[in-house]
C-alpha cells in the first residue's frame, strides 16, 4: 500500500512539474499576444518620400499582427522640430504603453522625454545625444555613409572636388552619415569643397546643387545624405544634362532615384531597410513590454546598390519591397 502511495505521489509530483514546464514554455508566445497601446513620431508623413511611407507601413503591418493599437502623429515637414515637440507633448498626455520617436534633433526633445517618465520610449531611425530611450532601432549610419564613400573613391581620382548636399543640419543621421562618407573617402575627403543643408526639401536640394554646380565649375561628384538631398541632386544633374561629367551618389532609394540610375545620373545609392525598420521598431517594443529580453541597439541594415547589381534578386526585391 505504501508502495502505491508512493508512486501516486511521484506521479503527482512529475504531472506538476511537466505543467509549470509547458506553461513556461507557452509564456514567451503567450506574451506576445498582448494588446499594446503605441504612438509612433515619425519625422515627417509624406507620400512622395518613399522612406518614411516604408518605415510607417512596417510599423503597421507590425502593430497589426501583434494586434496592438498604433497611432502615427507626425510634423509636415522634416525640421519642424517645434511641431514634432508639439506631438511629443501631446503623445505623453495620452499615456500610452509606449512612444516609438523619430527625433529630429539630437537635443531640442530632451526634457519632454523626461516627462515620460512610466512610458516606454524607442527610437526609430535617429536618436538624441543624451541616453533617454529603451530602445533603438536604426541603419548603423557612419557605416551606411563610409559604404558609400569607399564605393564613391572609386569613381574619383585623388584631384576630384566634391560636394555634399545633406538633409537637416545636427540630425543624428546628417551627422554620421557625412562622418561615415568621409572615412571611406579615406585622404580624398579633402577634397570636399562644400556641405550644404537642404532642410529635406526636394526644391531646396534642386537649388542647393544648381548653385554648387555654378560655384565650382570643375565638380564631379555630389552626394546626397538622404532621400529628399539626392534626390534633388539628381533633377538638377539630370537637367543640366552634366550627368556624364558630375556623379551622383546618395542615400534612400525610391521610384524616382531607380528611374535616375537607369538613367546614368546615380552611380551609387545606400539604400536602407525602412520597412524592416519600422517593423522591428514595434516588434522589438511589444516585446519589451511583454517583459522579454531586447538588444537595446539594433541595426536594420543597408546595402550598396550599383547600375550593376540593381536587378539582382536579392537587391531588387529591396528596391521594390511592394512589388
Amino acid at each position: 500500500m505504501k508502495g502505491h502511495k508512493k508512486v501516486f505521489i511521484m506521479a503527482v509530483i512529475l504531472i506538476a512539474a511537466s505543467v509549470v514546464i509547458f506553461i513556461g514554455l507557452l509564456k514567451p508566445e503567450a506574451t506576445q499576444t498582448r494588446k499594446c497601446s503605441l504612438i509612433y513620431i515619425p519625422k515627417i508623413r509624406d507620400d512622395t518620400n518613399d522612406f518614411w511611407t516604408s518605415v510607417i507601413s512596417g510599423c503597421r503591418m507590425a502593430a497589426e499582427e501583434y494586434e496592438s493599437e498604433l497611432e502615427i502623429m507626425a510634423p509636415d515637414k522634416e525640421e519642424n522640430v517645434e511641431e514634432q515637440n508639439r506631438l511629443l507633448r501631446a503623445a505623453i498626455e495620452k499615456k500610452p504603453d509606449a512612444i516609438l520617436f523619430s527625433p529630429s534633433s539630437m537635443n531640442a526633445s530632451d526634457e519632454l522625454l523626461k516627462e515620460a517618465k512610466d512610458i516606454r520610449i524607442t527610437y526609430i531611425d535617429s536618436y538624441t545625444k543624451e541616453d533617454l530611450q529603451d530602445l533603438t532601432v536604426a541603419t548603423d549610419n557612419v557605416n551606411a555613409g563610409r559604404m558609400m564613400g569607399e564605393y564613391a573613391r572609386t569613381l574619383l581620382d585623388k584631384d576630384s572636388k566634391i560636394a555634399i548636399v545633406s538633409h537637416v543640419k545636427g540630425v543624428s543621421t546628417a551627422v554620421e552619415r557625412e562622418q561615415g562618407f568621409r572615412e571611406g573617402l579615406g585622404d580624398y575627403a579633402e577634397n570636399i569643397v562644400e556641405t550644404v543643408y537642404c532642410n529635406s526639401l526636394y526644391e531646396k536640394s534642386y537649388e542647393l546643387a544648381q548653385k554648387l554646380m555654378e560655384k565650382y565649375p570643375d565638380l564631379e561628384m555630389i552626394a546626397g545624405m538622404n532621400e529628399y538631398s539626392a534626390v534633388g541632386v539628381g533633377r538638377a544633374v539630370s537637367d543640366a544634362g552634366v550627368k556624364d561629367r558630375i556623379d551622383v551618389v546618395g542615400v534612400d532609394c525610391s521610384q524616382e532615384a531607380i528611374n535616375l540610375m537607369e538613367m546614368g545620373v546615380y552611380k551609387g545609392i545606400i539604400v536602407q531597410k525602412a520597412f524592416r525598420m519600422g517593423y522591428i521598431g514595434v516588434e522589438e517594443t511589444i516585446h519589451m513590454l511583454n517583459g522579454d529580453a531586447v538588444e537595446k541597439n539594433i541595426d536594420s541594415g543597408c546595402e550598396l546598390v550599383t547600375p550593376e547589381n540593381m536587378y539582382d534578386s536579392d537587391i531588387e526585391r529591396l528596391i521594390f519591397p511592394f512589388g
